[in-house]
């Protein structure tokens, strides 16, 4: 007699407990596969963290001057005190404080003012794409006059007048309000970029059948620009905005080298480099290296995430 075999039964579960596979789960598993972003997205959360809690991994007041201990080296060059692990600049302050404290400047005017720029960008290219018309026209023929000053000349010259204006009493400000000229500036002169790309996609949206379908539903025009348009259209601008973001932190970081960036008692990556200039002849590295070396750090963290953001959200570019 042959033996009968019976085949174990498949149990398929229900949808609803099929696990779903969101957007978060496929990036962290493209993050794993992808050694550098991973890398790269420690380090910056590192560098956030320290900002966030400057006042408690500071060892001193950035400000705390002791000319006693003046241009100390750092504790692994000769001569270095394990007191000061960064040295100390011309007026006694730790090098390690202030460089703390300037990755809170550098990071708030950062994603700040690229958080201001898009969103007046992209509102104003949802609004000319999906119109078209006149309304088209006026908006990308400011847009054309914002691109005819150049951007960090246009950011000069308005920081120059606001500076001039507002005087050098800082003390009772907060560090939002010494920035907010700062972010506002930076902010309003590059809202050009996301102006142009999200009325582009916008013009290849409007057409599309989920638009037609919900204007047959009898959706107005704002829930249909915001509410359906929008969020389609927010791929292409996350990836813009992570690269403008480090573009963001060099521009913060050249105008505070110039001095028009903030109030000199806050201290800032690109001012601790302008403080270095007259110590470089003299064999004092340090003071220009570590800021410079921070600002390297951050802006090519920065734009290895946005390179693997722009490959996660193009499926041309996946492996």
């Amino acid at each position: 007699m042959s033996e009968v075999t019976t085949a174990t039964p498949v149990v398929v579960k229900p949808q609803s407990q099929r696990r779903r596979v969101t957007t978060l789960d496929r990036m962290w598993r493209s993050l794993l596969k992808a050694k550098f972003p991973l890398v790269a997205l420690v380090i910056l959360g590192a560098i956030i963290i320290l900002a966030v809690g400057a006042p408690t991994f500071s060892p001193y007041d950035p400000n705390a001057m002791d000319l006693s201990v003046r241009l100390l080296p750092p504790a692994f060059a000769e001569g270095g005190n394990p007191a000061y692990p960064l040295g100390t600049d011309g007026m006694g302050r730790d090098v390690l404080s202030r460089l703390i404290f300037g990755a809170r400047v550098s990071l708030i005017v950062g994603f700040t003012a690229v958080f201001v720029a898009g969103t007046i960008g992209v509102t104003l290219g949802v609004i000319a794409g999906f119109f078209g018309g006149k309304v088209d026209d006026v908006i990308m023929r400011l847009a054309d006059i914002q691109l005819a000053f150049p951007s960090i000349l246009l950011a000069i010259s308005v920081l120059a007048v606001l500076n001039a204006q507002r005087g050098v009493e800082v003390s009772n400000r907060t560090m939002l309000q010494n920035l907010m000229p700062l972010i506002l500036t930076l902010g309003v002169s590059n809202w050009v970029t996301y102006s142009r790309m999200a009325r582009s996609v916008t013009l290849s949206l409007r057409e599309k059948e989920f638009v037609e379908a919900a204007r047959a539903l009898g959706d107005s025009k704002l829930s249909i620009m915001f509410r359906n348009i929008l969020p389609n259209s927010l791929a292409p601008l996350i990836v813009l905005g992570s690269f403008n973001v480090a573009s963001t932190i060099l521009a913060e970081a050249s105008l505070s080298f110039l001095g028009l960036g903030v109030p000199p008692a806050v201290p800032t990556w690109g001012g601790m480099l302008a403080e270095s200039r007259e110590m470089l002849i003299t064999g004092v590295w340090w003071l220009a290296t570590i800021p410079g070396l921070a600002i390297m750090i951050t802006v090519i963290s920065i734009n290895i995430i946005g390179d693997w953001l722009r490959d996660f959200y193009d499926p041309r570019l996946r492996n």
